[in-house]
């Protein structure tokens, strides 16, 4: 395999991880299992299975010494010639908390040396269940990407076949003088929207109050959880009201935030945190190229509105303004500004921008798509799937949502000394939900 340049919000990721602010995705998937021993026989699947995936041996390196002159300060994922999969396979000892096991090992930053990725098998100490936890570096995957990698290793799945993936060619390093004029006016264009997303992030932060609670000092520790709703309920709620189910979902967020704040003594009157919703660029059913492709929504969450109806009528509006104007444009758009930084300009400021996440988004509510086909692993089936988010310096709580199988699992994480209390808010997630089927009658 040839060295594949980072895109450059790869690069800004792979820049801005510090040892309290490790830069991975997580997926905790808890399985039912057949027997005792069925964890052991995961792990040795996964080892057996992991070498024969390309993308699981890729390393990210310097470019300097891999004759990239043009991308200097640059970084591209390469093979590892010494990758050996039982360094990242891991089996643990039995546990009777997936949730807190996960936690203590979502903290620890992975080995910037090694293809950065790890699968941590837990087995139940109920002897008929076991979990797996997933870590990829958002420099070496997005969500979708980190799907497709750790679909690999499981059990093979039977999805339609598709035909052969057409010839892309090679592009040359300099532009095509006959499109010189339309290169011109993307770059003139390009200038507009950075300048339009600049003035959006300065004005998103006018008349905004958030919480204490969701900001803390890095303690570089972590705490995780989750929560599984029913998706039936949530349709019943969207029925009744308008709008999608991501607007529910959402909605509900914003409740346990007002439920949560209020019982711990924070108090929710006029608290509305800037929510970031990241948004995917990435076509559909396109693995290429394999860089982040991500834009966002800012938006407001009414956690100081106390009727629920009407804090799911103000996310509906919010998001319908969002989606008419684009995830091209506003202060949720950020991202694409990575596009416009040179990679010496990442290297350098990669730290500074890490800790400038607290003066763009007060938490992150991200939402990460699975297959409906069940996933297996040595014929054990998958339950239950938590996603899990990078928590940006500065920020007590990211929110991360996947849909599986008729649930929802909201994956949690949190700064374990300044929250303390997660499972109180997981809590108020479920009590949300309830609060909400009684208000529309449902």
């Amino acid at each position: 395999m040839t060295p594949d340049l980072l895109a450059p919000l790869d690069l800004a990721f792979w820049n801005m991880e510090s040892a309290e602010h490790p830069m991975h995705l997580g997926a905790l998937g808890v399985f039912t299992a057949h027997s005792p021993t069925a964890g052991a026989h995961a792990a040795d699947l996964l080892a057996g299975r992991a070498a024969a995936v390309p993308g699981l041996r890729m390393r990210i390196q310097d470019v300097w010494p891999l004759g990239f002159p043009y991308a200097f300060g640059g970084a591209a994922r390469v093979p590892d010639p010494d990758f050996d999969p039982l360094r990242h396979i891991l089996l643990h000892a039995p546990t009777a908390d997936f949730h807190t096991e996960a936690g203590r090992l979502m903290q620890r930053p992975l080995d910037r040396e090694r293809p950065p990725w790890e699968a941590h098998v837990l087995p139940g100490e109920d002897g008929v269940s076991f979990a797996v936890l997933f870590k990829f570096h958002h420099a070496l995957a997005d969500g979708l990407r980190a799907l497709t990698l750790a679909a690999a290793i499981l059990d093979p799945m039977d999805l339609p076949t598709r035909g052969p993936r057409p010839e892309v060619p090679a592009k040359s390093m300099l532009p095509d003088v006959r499109k010189l004029p339309d290169l011109l006016r993307g770059a003139v264009s390009d200038l507009g929207r950075a300048l339009d997303i600049g003035a959006s992030v300065a004005l998103s932060s006018v008349g905004v109050r958030s919480s204490a609670a969701l900001t803390s000092e890095p303690s570089g520790t972590r705490r995780t959880a989750g929560v599984v709703v029913d998706l039936d309920d949530v349709h019943r709620v969207r029925k009744s009201r308008g709008g999608t189910v991501n607007d529910v979902l959402i909605a509900v967020v914003a409740g346990a935030l007002r439920r949560w704040l209020d019982e711990r003594g924070d108090g929710s009157a006029g608290v509305t945190p800037r929510a970031l919703i990241p948004v995917s660029r990435r076509r559909p059913r396109t693995a290429h190229p394999q860089g982040n492709r991500l834009s966002g929504y800012l938006v407001r969450l009414p956690v100081d509105d106390p009727d629920p109806m009407g804090r799911l009528d103000t996310v509906r509006t919010a998001m319908d303004r969002k989606k008419d104007a684009g995830p091209h444009r506003g202060a949720g758009a950020v991202a694409l500004l990575a596009d416009h930084v040179p990679a010496l300009g990442h290297r350098l400021g990669g730290p500074l921008a890490g800790q400038g996440a607290r003066f763009w988004f007060d938490i992150l509510v991200t939402s990460v798509p699975l297959p409906s086909i069940g996933l297996k692993l040595g014929g054990n089936p998958v339950t239950e799937v938590y996603p899990f988010a990078p928590l940006a310096r500065g920020q007590s709580l990211a929110v991360a949502i996947s849909t599986y199988r008729g649930q929802v699992h909201y994956g949690l994480v949190a700064d374990a000394e300044a929250v303390p209390d997660l499972d109180r808010f997981a809590r108020a997630l479920t009590e949300e939900v309830k609060e909400l089927l009684t208000a529309c009658g449902a």
